[in-house]
């Protein structure tokens, strides 16, 4: 093994990656952690990879980090007076594996937009600097719900926003339940890889509904697929029976209506499923929905907390018991600091990223991370 590593100009490690040796990080001198039982390849892998986390999305970066049994590579990232910005590696990527964990949701001081061409750059300098390929991780991406035309001349900008992926030198691309899965694979022309967080949701979803009979529902036509694979994994996981509703949704210009209520609740826990949470308008209109035709108990279950502006309504309504989301952004932590009212368990994600870039890394198994039929 050292050999083998010498051949690609890496240091030998003198444990052979078994554990309890010193290593270097930064400046410092540490213990190289015991490692889990794996194999081999798996004990000094991350010395062919480099893990950046760009600014706002730090704490999930440290989360995929410790789930891979390591550190976050530095990198260095300023805000100039003018507007402009630069963001760099502070570590050589030259013939290295890189990943760029950033999660395009709007946060205080950064925009959607911000964040996405800060990405950009970022994966284009490690390019340039010599990087073998780069992964973006973009739990949230923004402007998937734009996957296609609804009026005249509208703009496709999923597609848009593929192109701009693929312009700066992007090997693949890693979301977490996209808007549309269909039109997430088919915008873009390098690797893609789609992350679910079903099995997460189902322990949790088992406890909520203690010994209720359960009904998935979904707010609007266009989640039913989505209801209906949470549902599948759900009885999967648990042996049990559910059921499945939903309710119509139209919106036009800003105004939403559709009176259709398909499924039966009455006496039931009914978990409303979304791949996001904005406002809340969606999720409310269909718990109230469901508790006037007798619901027992009413939650929502939503990959991206995205909690936007208007979102205390929902916070403040009897309506729903309680609100499962993950931490793929990092408003869902902080609406648990800000609204203490709010019934809000945020489930974290990180777990689930890093054993898919430790899979990606080693040409591993993504369909049995996820339960992909064969």
């Amino acid at each position: 093994m050292e050999a083998f590593r010498a051949s690609q100009g890496k240091p030998a490690c003198r444990c052979g990656g078994a554990g309890g040796c010193p290593v270097r990080l930064g400046n410092s001198v540490q213990l190289r952690p015991k490692w889990p039982n794996q194999s081999p390849g798996w004990m000094w892998y991350k010395g062919f990879m480099k893990l950046f986390a760009l600014k706002g999305s730090e704490i999930l970066g440290a989360s995929v980090a410790r789930a891979l049994w390591t550190e976050l590579d530095p990198c260095e990232e300023r805000d100039f007076e003018d507007g402009e910005h630069k963001a760099r590696p502070m570590v050589s990527v030259r013939g290295e594996d890189v990943y760029v964990l950033h999660s395009l949701a709007e946060s205080p001081g950064s925009s959607v937009n911000d964040k996405l061409c800060k990405l950009l750059f970022f994966i284009a300098t490690c390019r340039d600097n010599g990087a073998s390929r780069v992964t973006a991780l973009v739990p949230y991406l923004a402007y998937a719900r734009k996957d296609r035309q609804t009026k005249a001349r509208d703009p496709i900008t999923t597609r848009y926003i593929a192109q701009l992926f693929e312009a700066v030198g992007t090997g693949r691309v890693v979301g977490l339940e996209v808007h549309n899965f269909a039109a997430f694979q088919n915008a873009f022309r390098c690797e893609t890889v789609h992350l679910d967080a079903r099995r997460l949701f189902c322990p949790e979803i088992r406890s909520l509904a203690d010994s209720l009979p359960v009904v998935f529902f979904s707010p609007d036509g266009g989640g039913m697929k989505r209801v209906q694979l949470l549902k599948e994994a759900f009885e999967a996981d648990t042996g049990l029976t559910t059921s499945f509703g939903f309710m119509e949704k139209r919106r036009s210009r800003g105004v939403v209506s559709g009176d259709l209520f398909a499924g039966d609740v009455k006496g039931a826990a009914v978990f409303i499923v979304d791949d996001m949470i904005n406002t809340g308008g969606t999720i409310l209109r269909a718990a109230e929905a469901c508790r006037d035709r007798g619901a027992e108990s009413v939650h929502a279950v939503a990959t991206h907390g995205l909690f936007g502006a208007g979102v205390e309504q929902l916070f403040e309504s009897l309506a729903l018991d309680r609100i499962l989301v993950t931490d793929s952004v990092a408003a869902a932590s902080e609406a648990v600091m800000n609204f203490p009212q709010a019934r809000i368990d945020v489930l974290p994600v990180g777990p689930l990223i890093g054993e898919a870039v430790r899979r990606l890394h080693t040409h591993g198994s993504i369909g049995d991370l996820l339960g992909m039929e064969d």
